[in-house]
């Protein structure tokens, strides 16, 4: 499905709805790095911060109003945070067509209400 605007489209819009086209892998959520305590009752991590193990990189996102995380690779936290940022970058294109867009129909009323005007001076004659 390709996204695009209708011919009389101003050109911010155009150009807007285009950049939305350029379909990649994306995703929401935020990545982080995590250290824990493995609760084994020899471990030093149980009494020393610094010796916790990790890090471990979690994945963070909602699913259905509810929070899922899980551990990836450095490997995969790097992909994963390449994807986080074309999600981003693609929620800000978004909102920007949506302005655009927005801004758009207001000269669409305020064309109509132009017209209404310039109809209702002339008036009827009786």
């Amino acid at each position: 499905m390709a996204i695009s605007a209708p011919p009389d489209a101003p050109p911010q819009v155009r150009q807007l709805a285009s950049q939305l086209a350029d379909a990649k892998p994306m995703r929401r959520g935020s990545l982080s790095d995590r250290t824990i305590k493995c609760g084994k009752p020899g471990c030093a991590c149980a009494q020393a911060p610094q010796a916790r193990h990790g890090p471990y990189h979690s994945l963070t996102h909602a699913v259905g109003g509810k929070t899922q995380s899980r551990f990836l690779t450095a490997e995969q936290a790097a992909l994963a945070q390449r994807q986080i940022d074309a999600g981003r970058k693609f929620r800000s294109h978004v909102d920007a067509l949506w302005e655009a867009c927005e801004q758009w129909a207001d000269s669409q009323l305020a064309d109509v209400s132009a017209s209404s005007r310039e109809a209702k001076k002339g008036g009827s004659k009786r």
